[in-house]
Formats: structure tokens, C-alpha cells, sequence
């Protein structure tokens, strides 16, 4: 750690230190997001974040810092995603729609709908589907209502686990509580769904990385990513 001739943190050499941590951090969001949200918009907020982080660290607190900074630099990003219209509420509609349909179809069936079953669940052909789970790419499997409770005036399912409005959808990730079910909901996906979400959540792998090793395109493990999002959503507001 970098102090100067007071005590402080020295702000330009942290700031190149840990420049490729908000790369890192922005990149992983933005496998999350929908393409209208450009990675270097979120990069700029994070090294904002990360100023701050720089700023405000305490060494007396017993916190590292790449952990008080990462904290920052996803809050950052967070409250500018907060403050712009990042997903559309076309998206937002089709991937409730999407869960509601594989809802349905897990309560009547009792096992996990095929692709082509929830494609004719929304009376729709398989391809429109596909086209479907991409045009929703990114949908989080926590929102940023999901906190709040504020969409459609449903409570947030994170509201009944934690009760910290203003905390990180990241950080949230973290609990215990909520850690076991998204683990439990994990292994109930069919198996090459399992396999994408273990990569991505486990190993911190992106959409890119993860259709090289399994030797698909990007797109489609885009659309099955959206599809996992849409039943793991699903099983965990069962908790």
C-alpha cells in the first residue's frame, strides 16, 4: 500500500494499481446488461468510484482495500445504472413473461420445461423464443426493483432476506441465506444450463469464455443464459 508523506493513500498510484480492477468489475456487469449499455460508460463511473474508494479508505477499519474499493466502484456503476433507463420495460415485460411461463410449466409438469416447451407456452415458435432470450440478454437474476420492491408493487423476494434497501445486488449475492438457494436452484437447471451458470457464478467466467470451452456460439450461450436467469428467478422466489 502506497502512503504519502501524510499518512494517505497516494491517489495517482492507486489509481493505476487498481485501474484494472474496475476493467475487470465493468466487464463482468456488463455480461448482465443489455447492449445499449456500453462497457466504457461503466468504466468511467467505476474509476469515479474508485477515487472515492481512494478518498475515503480508512486503514484502521481492518478492511483490505480491494475489498472497501470494490465496493465502491459497484456502487458507482449501480446508482448510474439506477439513474438511466438501463433495461427497457419491453424487457422487463418479456422476461417477467418468460418466468411466469416457466412457472406454469414446472407446476404443471413437475420437472424442468424443455426450450420448446416454453416456447409454446408463450405461443411462440422456437426460433421467435431464441430471438427473444437475446433481445433480453443480460436480464440480472437480481434486479435493482428486486431491493426496493417498487416494480408493479410486488414485494422484492430480497426484501424477505435481507431488509437493507440501499445495499449492492453484488453484496446481496453474498449472503448465506441467499448463496445455498441460488445453489440449490442451480442443480435443478437441465445440465448444460448447469454448466454455463456453475462457469459463470463459480469460476467468473464471461459469455465469451464460457461458449469457447463448451464450443457453441456467444449468442447462443446469450440465450441460454437469459433462460437460466428466467428459472433460477423463478425457483428463488419460492424462498
Amino acid at each position: 500500500m502506497m502512503y504519502t508523506a501524510k499518512g494517505t493513500l497516494n491517489r495517482d498510484d492507486q489509481l493505476r494499481k487498481y485501474s484494472p480492477l474496475v476493467r475487470r468489475l465493468a466487464h463482468h456487469m456488463i455480461a448482465k446488461l443489455p447492449p445499449s449499455v456500453e462497457v466504457d460508460d461503466l468504466i468511467q463511473v467505476g474509476m469515479i468510484g474508485l477515487t472515492e474508494a481512494i478518498a475515503r479508505f480508512e486503514p484502521s477499519q481492518g478492511v483490505q482495500f480491494e475489498t472497501f474499493a470494490s465496493q465502491r466502484i459497484r456502487g458507482a456503476m449501480i446508482d448510474e445504472l439506477r439513474e438511466g433507463d438501463w433495461m427497457s420495460r419491453g424487457s422487463r415485460k418479456s422476461q417477467k413473461d418468460i418466468e411466469q411461463a416457466v412457472h406454469r410449466l414446472q407446476q404443471k409438469l413437475h420437472r424442468a420445461p424443455l426450450e420448446s416447451e416454453i416456447a409454446k407456452e408463450l405461443g411462440m415458435e422456437l426460433a421467435d423464443y431464441q430471438h427473444l432470450l437475446a433481445k433480453v440478454r443480460g436480464t440480472q437474476l437480481v434486479y435493482l426493483e428486486d431491493i426496493s420492491g417498487r416494480d408493479d408493487d410486488e414485494e422484492g423476494f430480497l426484501d424477505r432476506h435481507m431488509g437493507d434497501e440501499e445495499a449492492d445486488p453484488s453484496a446481496l449475492l453474498q449472503d448465506h441465506r441467499m448463496r445455498m438457494a441460488l445453489v440449490a436452484a442451480i442443480k435443478v437447471l437441465p445440465e448444460r444450463e448447469q454448466q454455463i451458470m456453475s462457469m459463470y457464478y463459480e469460476h467468473d467466467m464471461n459469455l465469451k469464455e464460457i461458449a469457447a470451452v463448451l464450443g457453441v456460439t456467444e449468442s447462443r450461450i446469450c440465450q441460454l443464459h437469459s433462460q437460466s436467469i428466467a428459472r433460477l428467478r423463478t425457483k428463488l422466489r419460492e424462498h
